[in-house]
């Protein structure tokens, strides 16, 4: 058998969301043929997604059944990366400076308004891609609210190598980052503008992130300068928006997402928050803050929904002792963010794979 047979073979392999063979999408990026040894080179950079994983699977069992012995190679550093992760996706950023070379994906999780859950979506999307294999660091980036680190049970500072570089301490298996980390437990940040900022790019820029599949950046709430400075400085590769039911929540959901449609970045989605609350002792739903409204408001704007959490007293209680509910095994609540993560990572593939076909 030749490489142009295996290509052949190949060439009938479909993406199961973009619809064309995995050829045509330049997912391919090499065929290295030993006799009956074959390895195969694939773009795909979603670590912890479910398609992507199933493309994969399907290559290899489309060989397999030709009596060669596969090894798929989808390390990003063995792929051609024309059009692939954050180098390449961010209309607002210098391509030459090729800012965080060595992440695949980042996605900021933002939402129009406080107190709608978003510090705990992020918390549990960057915990539960860990949990699936991935590579994860979360950013936090609410410079006036940094709660990330207690709702992962952190409380050492970072420290910083001989090249002054930042490295970020490690919970659940991801790396964490906040200037949290860097106050006292009760200090505010007083700042201005400029100087949020001017400590943002600083973060950003000299913490040593590592070569990781997703960084997820926890956004503080509204449209202000620290949105603007990111969107500018770093290429975002989609963004999830947290909402809750409410109409309230779901008019500054709307202005999150012109924020992001301003700066052409990609939107993976909107996660509805708080969504039913289940009586512990009846066992009855009652929709304490509506229903349905973020799934409505995916649907008005043509926009992915990624799934629904429910109000959960569990949720406050990990979020409090600094263990994601998203790791638990409850059946539950768990499940729900397990299958916002999994949609959140497909999304991510989607968007890697329509870029790298165009």
């Amino acid at each position: 058998m030749e490489e142009a047979d295996i290509r052949e073979i190949l060439s009938g392999i479909e993406d199961p969301d973009l619809g064309t063979d995995i050829v045509s999408e330049n997912l391919v990026s090499g065929i290295d043929l030993d006799g009956d040894a074959v390895t195969v080179g694939l773009a795909l950079e979603a670590a912890g997604s479910p398609t992507e994983a199933e493309i994969s699977d399907t290559v290899r069992e489309a060989l397999e059944s030709e009596g060669l012995s596969v090894t798929i190679a989808t390390d990003t550093e063995e792929a051609e990366d024309d059009g692939m992760g954050v180098e390449n996706l961010g209309p607002d950023t210098d391509e030459a400076t090729e800012p965080l070379p060595d992440v695949s994906n980042v996605i900021a999780v933002a939402s129009g308004k406080g107190g709608v859950g978003k510090s705990t979506v992020s918390v549990n999307l960057a915990a539960g891609l860990a949990d699936r294999g991935a590579d994860v660091a979360i950013f936090d980036a609410d410079m006036y609210g940094p709660n990330v680190p207690r709702m992962l049970g952190v409380d050492e500072q970072p420290r910083a190598t001989s090249d002054e570089e930042i490295v970020p301490v490690e919970s659940h298996g991801m790396g964490v980052m906040s200037l949290g980390l860097m106050l006292g437990d009760d200090d505010p940040v007083i700042w201005r503008g400029a100087m949020v900022t001017q400590t943002l790019t600083q973060l950003v820029d000299d913490v040593k992130w590592g070569d990781i599949d997703h960084l997820v950046i926890d956004l503080p709430p509204g449209t202000g300068d620290t949105q603007l400075t990111l969107l500018q400085s770093i290429p975002i590769t989609g963004s999830v928006i947290v909402t809750t039911p409410q109409e309230v929540a779901l008019e500054d959901a709307r202005r999150g997402l012109q924020m992001f449609a301003e700066h052409d970045t990609p939107v993976l989605g909107i996660v509805e928050n708080m969504s039913t609350f289940v009586c512990p002792d009846c066992g009855s739903e009652h929709d304490i803050f509506g229903s349905g409204g973020g799934e409505r408001f995916a649907e008005e704007k043509n926009m992915p929904f990624l799934g629904s959490i429910p109000l959960d007293p569990a949720i406050r209680s990990g979020g409090d002792e600094g263990a994601p509910i998203v790791m638990a095994d409850d059946g539950g609540t768990s499940e729900s963010f397990q299958s916002v993560v999994k949609t959140a990572a497909d999304m991510v593939g989607i968007l890697n794979r329509q870029n790298r076909s165009q």
